[in-house]
């Protein structure tokens, strides 16, 4: 599906996270990927683990700005274009409203919402350029139900946040070819969640599961590796939920 490909996607070094599993589904369908992260060993440990194919790892803190623009030019470099951006890095805090600090806020806000904004930035005159792109973007089912169960409503606000900037951004980029989409996934296990759940925990959260299933990493890469694909050329400002019917509209 993705023969002739390169794609570039932000804090993939998780061995677990959402991140490596969509970086090697989309490996094995012919692409070329960047993976993103704070520590550039565990970026190239994490790009040499996907086998052969040219991935490479490269440091990005997507809260800086200059960071950002540094990485775009070392990947754009390294593999002459970029076909595709997945911004997945972020992070969650299980906190109630009013334990909420302002250095709470501000991570949040930064690495989930403000970084996407910065690593779009550095990747959209490339993509601009070449009339051709897709970016897509990790929300959570949390901005579209007002909480999650390990996100607090700093983490709500910041995932919300990432659904009206890119289709904000689908809107304008339309006009360039580049197309502009979010994932909304449910509850995933993750290295993120995979301490924190205990066993009446999950029975309770599968009441509402119709699927009667936790969701795992591989069904949200899924859902990335159709949004990188040619499959969805006439789709942008869309938003696929993949929750398990966690949440139906």
């Amino acid at each position: 599906m993705l023969n002739g490909k390169t794609m570039v996607i932000s804090g993939a070094a998780s061995k677990a996270g959402i991140g490596l599993a969509t970086a090697r589904l989309c490996a094995v369908q012919g692409a070329r990927i960047a993976i993103l992260d704070l520590d550039l060993a565990a970026s190239e440990a994490a790009a040499a683990s996907l086998g052969a194919g040219g991935h490479i790892g490269v440091a990005c803190d997507v809260t800086d700005h200059d960071a950002c623009q540094r990485a775009a030019a070392a990947v754009i470099a390294a593999f002459g274009h970029v076909d595709c951006l997945i911004n997945n890095a972020g992070i969650t805090q299980p906190l109630k409203i009013m334990d909420i600090s302002s250095a709470n806020w501000e991570k949040v806000i930064d690495v989930n919402l403000t970084g996407v904004l910065y690593l779009s930035q550095a990747f959209i005159p490339h993509m601009r350029g070449r009339k051709a792109g897709s970016i897509a973007c990790m929300s959570s089912v949390s901005a579209q139900r007002g909480g999650g169960i390990f996100g607090g409503p700093h983490y709500s606000a910041a995932k919300a946040g990432v659904l009206g900037l890119a289709k904000a951004m689908a809107r304008e980029l339309g006009p360039d070819g580049v197309r502009v989409n979010c994932v909304t996934p449910g509850l995933i296990q993750t290295e993120i969640t995979g301490g924190l759940l205990s066993d009446t925990m999950r029975a309770d959260i599968l009441k509402g599961i119709p699927l009667n299933r936790l969701g795992d990493a591989s069904d949200v890469a899924g859902a990335f590796l159709f949004l990188a694909s040619d499959f969805s050329s006439y789709i942008t400002g869309a938003v696929i939920d993949v929750n398990g019917g966690m949440l139906i509209h």
